[in-house]
């Protein structure tokens, strides 16, 4: 009988560990995120739950950022949401008409009564998830802005002493590049729209559409085709595409191995491909902010953020909203925050995490990475540099993108090329619109 006592004992053990694993409120997080990125996604959820006991987030990868919402709607649809869905800020609007499908942050944190201010993020990042009255409706994440990566070796072998800050000077340094053996490629960016159209104009603070770019109603109109400076840039794309001093590299992310590879050794992407570029560039680089034209009045304004939110899912018991709110009050506090900014390229989306990073010496070791955050707090963001919330935004960059490819092969004119992006983007708007109602 004496041996009897400890197994007793180990079971009335295990019945307690599985009681409280049972007690536990799961939370579940859909994101996009693959890779590296992926895995640190798990290391934030996994830390949460190490740091208490009555929670459990549970992350779910469900593919690409239009996969993961399109998931999520279809799940909400069918009764088996998550409780948080990361979306990329070109859903935004999708998101803010689906009504009843979400729980806006400000009201779940004050529910929960966690300690949240929405003036201690970064207002280019809250101005975008944020209604006009400034309730932020989704929680900032993982925001990311253009910045222009520059392969240093190549500058150095072409005569060129510094990195070009404006698009004159990125022209020219180009030029330069070609004829020292980059005959393939000078100059170039990824995601065509998001670099060219949507943070050109707010870089030279150019209207993209009225009502404040979408922010302040769906019944916005594009203008960007009746900006000189876009009209501008986009004919020196063209002009400059004739002999490869500048290539045109798609319409997503799918041409950033250009840089890496050596082959194109200026190029405007995410901030975020930092991790990237740190894993796979072998040669000197740096980041410098995006070129501006120096004749354009007010420039440079502001950039804009890309990435994504984490949008609170409706219809869900009060008690796991409570451990939500918990959840994102542990995601947005400095320590958690500069970490990841760091590992990964995106902003960290509060001063306090801009301020712990810089405590730690890391902006001294890599100075590239803090061009984002001096880029997106420029100056105080304009109507037009806040952001811009467009219905059917995924669909309209396709529509985009190919009037400007039209432009970049020849086949019609840059003003006619543009006035057709967006005759036919209004188009789209409006549908948006009909449903949105």
């Amino acid at each position: 009988m004496g041996s009897l006592k400890p197994i007793l004992f180990g079971t009335a053990l295990l019945t307690a560990t599985s009681l409280q694993a049972a007690a536990q409120v799961e939370i579940q997080w859909w994101h996009a995120m693959s890779g590296a990125n992926g895995d640190r996604i798990v290391k934030i959820a996994n830390d949460f739950n190490a740091s208490q006991s009555e929670y459990k987030v549970v992350p779910t990868f469900k593919g690409s950022y239009a996969d993961t919402m399109n998931a999520g709607i279809a799940a909400f649809r069918a009764g088996g949401a998550p409780h948080v869905l990361q979306v990329f800020e070109v859903g935004t609007a999708t998101m803010m008409a689906a009504k009843g499908a979400i729980k806006p942050v400000h009201e779940l944190m004050k529910e929960a009564g966690e300690p949240f201010d929405a003036k201690s993020y970064l207002p280019a990042v809250t101005g975008y998830y944020s209604t006009s009255k400034g309730d932020m409706l989704s929680f900032p994440f993982n925001s990311s802005t253009v910045v222009m990566w520059v392969n240093r070796d190549a500058l150095k072998k072409a005569g060129i002493d510094k990195i070009p800050a404006t698009w004159p000077e990125t022209f020219d340094a180009a030029t330069k590049l070609q004829a020292a053996g980059w005959d393939k490629c000078g100059v170039s960016t990824a995601w065509v729209t998001w670099v060219n159209l949507e943070n050109f104009t707010a870089w030279h603070n150019q209207q993209l559409s009225t009502k404040a770019n979408g922010l302040d109603g769906f019944d916005t109109e594009l203008t960007f085709n009746k900006s000189p400076a876009v009209v501008k840039h986009f004919e020196n794309l063209v002009k400059y595409q004739k002999d490869k001093i500048f290539d045109y590299a798609g319409r997503t992310n799918q041409g950033e191995g250009r840089f890496t590879s050596g082959e194109c050794p200026l190029f405007l992407t995410s901030s975020a491909f930092y991790g990237n570029v740190k894993a796979n560039a072998k040669f000197d680089y740096t980041a410098g902010p995006m070129p501006y034209y120096p004749d354009v009045a007010g420039a440079p304004q502001n950039s804009i953020i890309g990435g994504a939110s984490l949008w609170v899912m409706g219809g869900k018991p009060a008690a796991e909203y409570k451990g939500v709110a918990k959840f994102l009050t542990y995601l947005s506090s400095p320590a958690v925050q500069a970490w990841w900014s760091q590992e990964t390229g995106y902003l960290p989306i509060t001063p306090a995490a801009y301020e712990y990073s810089k405590k730690q010496g890391f902006f001294d070791k890599v100075p590239a990475a803090e061009i984002a955050i001096k880029e997106i707090t420029n100056k105080e963001p304009t109507t037009n540099s806040r952001g811009l919330r467009l219905g059917n935004l995924v669909q309209i960059r396709d529509v985009w993108a190919e009037e400007i490819e039209q432009a970049l092969t020849g086949k019609k004119s840059v003003q006619a090329a543009l006035d057709a992006a967006a005759e036919r983007g209004n188009q789209m708007l409006r549908q948006f619109e009909r449903t949105a109602k």
